[in-house]
């Protein structure tokens, strides 16, 4: 009897873990949308930081990232414990935000006056030649502004994926919750250091002139890796923001059953036209991205206008 129950024990444990698994692997396709972003925002904070202190700066912001992790992870276990209603309405307000910040991002780029990026980029100059004392005050600011930011794309991730294991049993909820902030706060913040050293890295290949073939080829590496990585900047960023919008819009379209319905009929009807596999797949990607916009719109326009009377003079 004591073996066949261990045996019932291990089978009930490798189920647990099968589906954890499998859950872990979906919530974390549905937070990759917000990493995009993640890592372009957290790449951008160490700019202006000296060479020799971009991995130090980092590895300070990826600790606060893990005791945010630490508030939030229970919070969210426990809300979902106690009051499992409030993940819906959560995950609409998660939803909402992740537009808006997709939306301040296109209308930053647009509104944006060259005078305030010169201004910006001075106060970069200016911070890389000030003193010591002065680069070490500059660094604070930026490890406790990126902590910031990472406390609320963090909440994002845990919220969607509380979202996806809603159902399952508490320790699947945990387990699951727990991995993917786990998983999401070193595969982030190791790829931010990769991402900030591939400048570094393109030096180090050209130090040498290129004499020999081997020598060429590492100086073809180096000017590649030193050209790639502002692009590499530029197409997180771009593809941070477009990800926003397809999660965020298909958050609040899958909350809200008449626009998820609709989609769905919009997506049966092109399954019958010339590419309709491609069309089916494609139409529901760019209806929620569509959703996406018109919400962050909606709340850019809320939030700027609110923000102008309380400005105005009495």
């Amino acid at each position: 009897m004591a073996g066949a129950s261990l045996l019932v024990l291990l089978d009930d444990i490798a189920a647990v873990l099968d589906d954890v698994a499998l859950l872990t692997k979906v919530a974390a396709q549905k937070t990759a949308g917000v990493l995009g972003d993640d890592l372009a925002l957290n790449s951008q904070q160490v700019a202006g930081v000296r060479a020799e202190r971009e991995i130090p700066v980092i590895w300070a912001v990826a600790k606060g990232s893990f005791k945010n992790k630490l508030i939030l992870v229970p919070a969210a276990l426990l809300t979902s414990a106690l009051l499992p209603w409030l993940i819906t309405p959560l995950l609409m307000v998660g939803g909402a935000y992740l537009c808006l910040e997709g939306f301040e991002k296109i209308a930053h780029s647009l509104l944006h006056s060259k005078a305030e990026d010169l201004h910006d980029h001075a106060e970069l100059a200016a911070a890389a030649a000030s003193s010591e004392l002065d680069l070490m005050a500059f660094e604070a600011d930026k490890i406790k502004g990126a902590i910031r930011t990472d406390f609320v794309l963090s909440a994002e991730i845990i919220v969607i994926a509380l979202g996806t294991v809603a159902d399952a049993a508490f320790i699947t909820r945990m387990a699951v919750v727990a991995g993917v902030a786990v998983v999401m706060t070193v595969g982030v913040y190791g790829f931010v250091a990769c991402i900030v050293k591939l400048d570094d890295l393109g030096f180090y290949l050209c130090r040498h002139p290129a004499i020999t073939t081997r020598l060429r080829i590492q100086h073809l590496i180096g000017r590649a890796c030193l050209f790639g990585a502002p692009m590499l900047m530029k197409f997180l960023t771009v593809v941070g923001t477009a990800a926003m919008f397809l999660v965020g819009g298909g958050i609040l379209t899958h909350g809200i059953p008449v626009l998820h319905h609709a989609i769905d009929a919009a997506a049966s009807v092109v399954a019958a036209w010339p590419l309709g596999g491609l069309l089916e797949f494609l139409a529901p990607l760019l209806l929620n991205a569509l959703a996406g916009i018109v919400a962050g719109l909606a709340c850019w326009a809320l939030i700027t206008g609110t923000s102008k009377l309380r400005a105005k003079p009495k």
